[in-house]
């Protein structure tokens, strides 16, 4: 059928032409967040690798394994704290923990809290199975894609990231992703690694502190970045990330100190377990869940014998190990099956939690890295992880963290969270009465239905640097290569400014009490 005879039995509908303009149109007009096709907090769950019944067998076994095993090294603050709520010391200096004593302090437990950022509307609300992708790690190195290299990570390098992840939608917080090795001194390395991430981005922001002795001074940080302590009391927008025990089944004991500091001074922590499974942890998949999650539910007692209901995230974090040389496999199947038990977990408790997904063993950001980071990433999604940790920029098992594979990881959590959302099924997605006019008269295709306009830019999500050119175009456009396009792209991110820089008076306020580095 002709156009002509087309458009004279569609009165109003365009072109083919005419639809390709409207969807430019479209695209080039910003949408309210309501109508984004994804968003922070999309709901995931549909994924579960654990039965039910699994999932009961996890929980009593670790319910168990606190009672008969229990954790060792607690500081002596703890101990009072665990033991004054009903744990039992034991005369090998293991705390041990009656079931009748983790259901209390369950029922205690914060749950459906908010990690807040600066600005409000980068709340995160980690309830039920929404979720949210972000950053994580402790890297030592950061990856030079131009050499082919790996450098000492540097403080200038953790301000980089924290003001991409401001410009990237896709990436909800920013939990510091690298240490700063330029910082010899570790106080000052503490504080100075808060001064680079809030002054480079407003989302919520993850730090640890190396020594409890620190957390006063990164406190008094906060103070000023938040305008006084009543304003931070009220809105924290840092969380502590805690790695509270040294698997298997001890307490890491300055850590904890770190964390009875951070909650005295009203600061969310993240009750972190990172056993390796087959080395620090048992290495089938089942056991490692079993002992992250009773290391947690520990955890779980400790923080609310301290401060019933202070908002605290289970991080089971367990990694995997690759069994034929020990090291670590953060990129494997194993790893996002370990991840998606985890959430599920988390669900059955009903409490906030977060793990690591997006890890790749790959040195660079090639196909090893894409296929690596994905699997983990989707699975998480599915499986309704609240916090995704380390889902972005992550190379070499956690040792590097790339710049690039930040911006890359833009795109490919864009993908995942789109697997999040899933498939809407109305009578207006199940096309009918567009099939009806499209086929019956109309101009045989869907290109320039008003239904193909109306879900363009709410339901489909489009890269921002991965290429779907043709190989004619390709061609055309001088063979445009990923890595040099992700390159040019942080180039202009960090060109732009941050909402979050500190207005001059607060900076000179702030410098003149640390000593700040950048």
């Amino acid at each position: 059928m002709s156009d002509s005879a087309s458009n004279s039995q569609a009165p109003g509908r365009p072109t083919r032409s005419g639809g390709r303009a409207a969807r430019t149109a479209m695209r080039a007009a910003p949408l309210a967040e309501a109508k984004r096709p994804i968003r922070a907090g999309l709901s995931g769950g549909t994924y579960r690798p654990l039965s039910d019944a699994e999932v009961a067998r996890i929980h009593d076994t670790a319910l168990t394994a606190l009672e008969e095993v229990g954790l060792s090294e607690a500081p002596a603050s703890g101990i009072a704290h665990m033991t004054r709520a009903g744990a039992i010391l034991g005369d090998d200096g293991r705390l041990r923990f009656p079931r009748a004593l983790v259901e209390d302090m369950l029922a205690k437990a914060a749950r459906d809290i908010t990690l807040h950022g600066r600005d409000p509307k980068y709340d995160l609300s980690l309830s039920g199975t929404k979720v949210h992708y972000g950053t994580a790690g402790a890297a030592v190195h950061v990856v030079d894609v131009d050499g082919r290299n790996y450098r000492d990570s540097t403080l200038a390098d953790l301000h980089d990231a924290a003001r991409l992840v401001q410009h990237l939608d896709n990436l909800h917080f920013l939990q510091r992703p690298m240490v700063a090795r330029d910082i010899l001194d570790n106080r000052e390395m503490d504080y100075n690694t808060l001064y680079a991430c809030c002054s480079g981005t407003m989302k919520h922001i993850g730090t640890s502190f190396t020594e409890p002795d620190f957390v006063p001074d990164c406190l008094e940080l906060l103070h000023h970045i938040a305008g006084d302590e009543a304003t931070w009391r009220a809105r924290p927008f840092v969380s502590n990330s805690n790695c509270f025990v040294v698997p298997p089944m001890k307490f890491a004991t300055e850590s904890c100190e770190v964390m009875e500091a951070c909650i005295a001074g009203g600061m969310p922590v993240l009750l972190l377990s990172a056993g390796q499974a087959g080395a620090t942890a048992p290495a089938p998949i089942a056991g490692a869940i079993v002992q992250a999650v009773a290391e947690c539910l520990a955890g779980v007692v400790y923080v609310n014998s301290i401060a019933p209901g202070h908002p605290a995230i289970f991080g089971t974090w367990p990694f995997v190990s690759d069994l034929r040389t020990g090291a670590m496999s953060g990129g494997s199947g194993e790893q996002a099956l370990l991840t998606a038990g985890c959430a599920q977990m988390h669900q059955f408790y009903g409490l906030p939690g977060g793990a690591a997904a997006g890890i790749a063993d790959a040195k660079l950001p090639d196909m090893q890295a894409g296929w690596e980071q994905m699997c983990s990433n989707v699975m998480a999604g599915l499986s309704g992880l609240n916090m995704v940790y380390e889902s972005a920029g992550m190379h070499a098992s956690l040792l590097g963290f790339c710049l690039e594979s930040l911006v890359l990881g833009d795109d490919l959590l864009g993908q995942a969270m789109r697997c999040v959302r899933g498939i809407e099924v109305t009578d207006d997605t199940l096309g009918l009465e567009t099939m009806r006019s499209v086929c019956l008269g109309g101009p045989g295709h869907y290109l320039g239905s008003d239904q193909t306009l109306g879900v363009m830019e709410t339901e489909y999500v489009y890269p921002e640097v991965a290429d779907r050119t043709s190989p004619k175009e390709w061609v055309e456009k001088d063979k445009p290569d990923l890595i040099r396009e992700a390159i040019a792209r942080k180039e202009s991110l960090l060109a732009r400014p941050t909402p979050a820089t500190f207005d001059p008076m607060k900076d000179a306020e702030i410098r003149k009490r640390f000593n700040i580095y950048l």
